[in-house]
């Protein structure tokens, strides 16, 4: 009778700790912070109601069937309509085709985090990107203050961070340009991607992989998070936004 208590009471102490985790775990490593509540998920069961395409040349973009492809000849920019306040990790999981159709080029799984547009007052909010409505084409957001990583870029010959400042252009340090295989795209892999954005601290992972790291003393706390690609066929499955509180 004693050791049938004593398994009880073990059985319900486990399961009142999991119940008091979050869904995910920090990456592996990554002493900073750590995962809280997690406050948007999207398993693309619902349509896209939850996000607004921008196409430069026509395509097509569904959600259905648990996943969100995208399959287009030139450019495609995904917004997730619900603004972002941090710290946040943003996580997805993406694939780039390669099955004989006409865009599976296997390039650009692409991201934007943290974007605002300083030209806009917004509806919603200041510096709203979804109060206008871009062409698709790249340069249209080279004017928007944002976190970016075009993985997998150039047809698949780099992978690269930049700090959109709100002017035309496209700042790039050289750590920030990746060109080893390893840091690029294997057709019809599924990456696990996570954009951190926790105060000053910047990241992008891939695979538990940290490939980007910025300390920016002027960060980016608040704004829209987009998934990009252009001339490409790609599939993202399981998006999970997470609050981030602090490790201690």
């Amino acid at each position: 009778m004693e050791r049938r208590r004593l398994l009880v009471l073990a059985a319900t102490l486990l399961l009142h700790g999991c119940a008091s985790r979050p869904a995910g775990e920090a990456p592996a490593g990554e002493t900073r912070y750590r995962l809280g509540g997690l406050i948007h998920p999207d398993d693309f069961r619902g349509g896209l109601a939850q996000w607004a395409v921008e196409l430069e040349a026509g395509g097509r973009v569904e959600a259905r069937d648990g996943l969100l492809e995208i399959d287009v000849p030139r450019g495609a920019t995904v917004w997730f309509r619900p603004e972002l306040r941090g710290p946040v990790l943003i996580e997805y999981e993406v694939r780039a085709v390669s099955e004989g159709g006409p865009n599976d080029r296997v390039s650009d799984l692409n991201s934007f985090w943290m974007a605002t547009d300083p030209s806009s007052s917004g509806r919603r909010s200041p510096g709203d990107v979804l109060s206008r409505r871009r062409s698709g084409r790249f340069s249209d957001y080279e004017p928007l203050r944002m976190y970016y990583v075009g993985l997998g870029g150039n047809t698949n010959t780099t992978s690269r961070f930049r700090r959109y400042e709100g002017a035309a252009g496209r700042p790039l340090l050289p750590q920030h340009d990746l060109r080893s295989p390893g840091a690029l795209l294997q057709p019809n892999q599924t990456y696990r991607v996570r954009l951190v954005a926790s105060g000053g601290l910047i990241q992008y992972w891939r695979d538990g992989e940290k490939l980007f790291e910025m300390n920016d003393p002027e960060p980016y706390t608040r704004g829209w998070f987009a998934i990009r690609t252009t001339q490409n066929r790609m599939r993202v499955r399981r998006l999970r936004i997470y609050r981030l509180l602090p490790a201690s």
